[in-house]
């Protein structure tokens, strides 16, 4: 039996709001029972801060949960909560409170936007909450009983079309809500269980009250985030990471953030033993779940770290976010930007410790995910940090081995302020480069890379510390001549006399005639032992590799330009040099800059089409018994 019954109409924006949340098409509705469970929530929330501050509450011994059944029959959906309940006063409040926000202006946005987004986002900006049941009901009923001892239990009921009636009820009902949604004809899923308990998993699995839906339990994953460091067991985190990843193998390291000042939030990362797709991760894949007071907001939020993080899973949650942010607003907010802050330094501040403490680990570490972290040479702000967790082979190291920058300056010779590097396919490519043969002479350091990213990375760096790093095709020869011979050749070369040198030098000014525009320059190499000749890119000019990269990517076939450079003490050259001098037109001085120019750029990695050089070759061959000094 009811007495006091008074209906009421909704405000003009109110009405509107609800025309355009019934009558628009979504294609995620499910959002109304995360609301509905959030709102649940807060009022055990509530009851509990009551209890605590030791008011005096009505039906003390109730348990704290809240619970859901669903009436196939008679299509029937009930949220109920045992939380601290409403006045009638209050539901005209709390149910009404969009009306606070809910401007022409508003709403002139909201219904454009009803047309272009999904509900979530809608939802979001402009705090809808409980009315957002209306895309799924046609009835709503409200029966709440305030904590107040006092007061009566009241019901609320509407249809969604302009009005609502509140009335008092004089049954007595236990202190809690009850909300009854009459679903649509078009919304009968939401009866079926298996669809209510993957929306409640979804989105409300870490609420801290139990959720029963029927008899079964449905949020029985622990927030672990919300539970003192001290008191949780690695097993437990390893249960955590493979709920959030489906992964069937352990972390490979947890990392547990939590924070109170300035900003209050927790987390829980991890970086896994493999990256989970091999082709590389996509911005979809990127991010981490967030949180607000344990409700999900955005699945996967990529705004929370850069994406040479995009390999770290796990979540946030902070109760200084609104709960109803949406996404646009959440990529400005001043709280997600520094969460996302701190975040980044938790995670450098973990690799460096795992780098120090535990190297084999870092080393599994830089196997699964150095691609993508590389990609942290664009980070400005951490660059130091980045630096220093960065690894590479190098000219010194043994195979398998890795160095950082920090050990590289630690065994550079004294006086050095340049890290060399050089790129390329493989180990075995680059020692055979003929660029490292001078640095091989005097016992300098040369990193390898290999990774297309790593040129990027040593552009984006450009200084470690007080040390330059530097490309050894751009590397100064003065520099390096300053440094005493490690490595001594058996083989005596005769210097070129005065008029040899006058000689070579019409060789060159030969060879560039050759050559022609195919060329910047041709002089003789200071860089060169073992090999004839090779290209050198002008200087202030990009590296080989750098241009390669950038080569595919504008889909361009040119050859570059290069300084071509000639060792004068290696035997073909000498050879070259008497058919110079004996006969300056002989053609097989063309046949042979030809040959030596295309091998050189075999070696780049330019050479398009190798069928004239080696027919040359051949020919050369049979050519070489009518030239050759052994056989005049």
């Amino acid at each position: 039996m009811a007495t006091q019954e008074k209906s009421y109409k909704f405000k003009a924006e109110i009405k509107q709001l609800m025309d355009i949340l019934v009558h628009s098409l979504y294609t995620n509705r499910e959002i109304f029972l995360r609301e509905l469970i959030s709102n649940a929530s807060d009022a055990l929330d509530k009851v509990r801060f009551e209890m605590t501050r030791g008011a005096e509450v009505s039906d003390q011994k109730l348990p704290l949960e809240i619970r859901i059944k669903a009436d196939k029959d008679k299509n029937i959906l009930t949220i109920s909560d045992t939380g601290i309940g409403m006045t009638s006063k209050e539901l005209m409040a709390n149910i009404g409170t969009i009306a606070k926000s809910g401007t022409s202006d508003f709403l002139k946005r909201l219904s454009k936007e009803a047309k272009e987004s999904d509900v979530s986002n809608i939802i979001g900006k402009f705090g809808v909450g409980f009315y957002s049941v209306f895309m799924v009901a046609k009835e709503v009923v409200i029966t709440s009983k305030s904590y107040k001892k006092n007061e009566p239990a009241v019901q609320w009921v509407s249809d969604g079309s302009g009005s609502y009636t509140i009335r008092e009820l004089e049954k007595a009902h236990k202190r809690g809500t009850i909300i009854e949604v009459h679903l649509k004809d078009e919304a009968k899923e939401f009866t079926e269980k298996y669809r209510l308990e993957s929306i409640i998993k979804k989105h409300s699995n870490f609420i801290p009250f139990p959720i029963y839906l029927e008899k079964d339990k449905i949020n029985t994953i622990a927030a672990l985030w919300r539970e003192p460091k001290s008191s949780i067991k690695p097993k437990q985190y390893e249960e955590f990471y493979k709920y959030l990843t489906y992964d069937t193998e352990p972390p490979l390291e947890t990392i547990h953030v939590s924070i109170d000042a300035p900003v209050q939030f927790a987390s829980i990362m991890f970086i896994p033993k493999r990256t989970f797709d091999m082709f590389g991760i996509s911005k979809e894949d990127i991010g981490l779940d967030l949180y607000v007071k344990s409700v999900l907001i955005q699945h996967k939020y990529s705004e929370l770290l850069p994406e040479y993080l995009g390999f770290i899973k796990g979540m946030v949650d902070s109760p200084d976010i609104p709960l109803n942010i949406s996404r646009e607003t959440l990529q400005e907010n001043r709280i997600v930007m520094k969460i996302s802050q701190t975040l980044v330094k938790q995670v450098l501040s973990a690799l460096k410790k795992m780098a120090e403490k535990e190297p084999d680990k870092y080393k599994e570490f830089w196997q699964a995910h150095s691609q993508i972290f590389k990609m942290g040479y664009s980070d400005y702000a951490n660059q130091e940090k980045f630096a220093d967790l960065l690894r590479f082979d190098s000219s010194a190291m043994e195979d398998d081995t890795l160095t950082s920058l920090a050990d590289y300056t630690q065994r550079a010779k004294e006086d050095q302020k340049e890290i060399y590097y050089i790129s390329g396919p493989s180990k075995e490519a680059l020692e055979t480069d003929p660029h490292l043969e001078i640095f091989r002479k005097k016992g300098l350091e040369v990193l390898y890379l290999y990774d297309p990213v790593d040129e990027f990375v040593m552009t984006g760096l450009a200084k470690y510390k007080e040390f330059t790093l530097t490309s050894v095709e751009q590397a100064d020869m003065g520099k390096l001549e300053k440094f005493e011979d490690v490595e001594k050749s058996d083989e005596k070369i005769t210097a070129l006399s005065e008029g040899e040198q006058r000689v070579f030098k019409k060789l060159l000014d030969k060879i560039k005639d050759i050559l022609g525009d195919r060329v910047t320059d041709v002089r003789e190499s200071k860089r060169l032992k073992d090999s004839a000749s090779c290209l050198v890119s002008p200087d202030g000019e990009m590296t080989s590799q750098m241009q390669k990269i950038l080569h595919i990517m504008n889909k361009d076939t040119s050859i570059p330009k290069k300084i071509f450079e000639v060792n004068k003490d290696h035997k073909l050259i000498r050879n070259l040099l008497k058919i110079y001098k004996n006969d300056p037109k002989d053609p097989f001085i063309q046949e042979s800059v030809e040959q030596l120019y295309e091998s050189a750029l075999l070696l780049e990695g330019y050479l398009t089409d190798p069928h004239k050089l080696v027919n040359r070759i051949q020919d050369i061959l049979l050519k070489s018994s009518d030239w050759h000094p052994g056989n005049k």
